[in-house]
Order: structure tokens, then C-alpha cells, then sequence
């Protein structure tokens, strides 16, 4: 697979679609404002809920995240966790208000499923990650319905999902309080 392809429409701005660990997500640049909102549209999603952001290792999320109201022992929870978890975290102050919606904290989770550690490895930076889907329909689980759910064509990373038949569990990260079971 050539990712340079979809690396390009990450820098143009464009809505890319990939599959996950239990669902095919939707994903576009972070920093990029104009494609956040036509992610919003495309989904039909209201700004005030905010996004995940997926990297391939927790430094592609420095920017995003306040460090400094983690503990080393949260730090490490992130760093060690091998179950398919997004953790709510502390924002910068450069963490812009299309990601976090409402709120004063934004979900990451770092993947180790090699479609998309692949991706935002060569990217150089976490992707905005949602499923695919209308809000409130169910997501897509195969690549060949992306086209046919919404009006837009969309890049499609084709491959399988992973294994898990339930979204990631969010957890807090203050609290360790389950926001979400997986």
C-alpha cells in the first residue's frame, strides 16, 4: 500500500477513511480547521462532542495534551497500556476548540494496529480519528461501505479491522474513571 497517498490528502485538507481496531474510522489532520468542519458535516456530528486523536506514540501528542498536570504514574498508564483504551487528558493551551468540543480535555489513544501506527508514523502526527459513519447510524465495518453512506467520496485505506467488537473504553485520565466502556 502506498500511504504517500494518503499522507498527500492529509496535507490538502482532505477526509481519509482506514480501518481500526473494531470499526472503519474517519480521520483528517488536527491542526487543520476547515477539514475538522467538513468532517463534522460529512458526519453530521455536532462540534461540542470533540474528537479522538490517534497517534503512533505518545510524543506525536505533546502538543495536544497539558503534561504537566500528569503524574509519572499516569504518564507510564498511557505509556504501558496494552488494552485497546482512549484516555481523556488534561489540554494545552494550543489545543484548539474543533477537537476538545465542550471540554477541557482531549481523547487519545496511541494504536499499535499496524494500518494505522502506519499511517500517522509516516504522517509525523496524530489524526483525528471518528467512525465512519452518519451520527447515529451504525459505523461502517468494511471498506466497500464508506462510498455508499455518504454523499462525498472518501480515500479509502483498505483493509480489515481488528478484532474487537466494541468501540475503545475511554477512561479519565485523572480518575481513571470509565467515561465508556469498551
Amino acid at each position: 500500500m502506498n500511504f504517500n497517498i494518503f499522507i498527500d490528502a492529509l496535507k490538502l485538507g482532505k477526509i481519509i477513511a482506514y480501518p481500526t481496531e473494531s470499526v472503519f474510522g474517519l480521520g483528517c489532520d488536527p491542526d487543520n480547521k476547515n477539514a475538522v468542519y467538513k468532517l463534522l458535516s460529512i458526519k453530521k456530528r455536532n462540534i461540542n462532542k470533540g474528537f479522538i486523536l490517534i497517534a503512533s506514540d505518545y510524543k506525536q501528542l505533546l502538543s495536544y495534551i497539558d503534561e504537566t498536570k500528569l503524574s509519572l504514574k499516569q504518564i507510564n498508564m498511557v505509556l504501558s497500556c496494552q488494552k485497546f483504551i482512549t484516555w481523556t487528558i488534561p489540554i494545552s493551551l494550543n489545543t484548539p476548540y474543533w477537537l476538545t468540543g465542550n471540554f477541557n480535555s482531549i481523547a487519545i489513544r496511541i494504536t499499535d494496529y499496524y494500518p494505522i501506527n502506519k499511517l500517522c508514523r509516516f504522517y509525523g502526527k496524530p489524526i483525528v480519528s471518528t467512525s465512519a459513519n452518519i451520527t447515529g447510524h451504525k459505523p461502517c465495518l468494511y471498506s466497500h461501505e464508506i462510498n455508499s453512506h455518504f454523499k462525498k467520496k472518501i480515500l479509502i485505506l483498505h483493509g480489515s479491522i481488528g478484532g474487537y467488537k466494541k468501540p475503545s473504553e475511554i477512561r479519565d485520565i485523572t480518575t481513571n474513571k470509565i467515561i465508556r466502556k469498551g
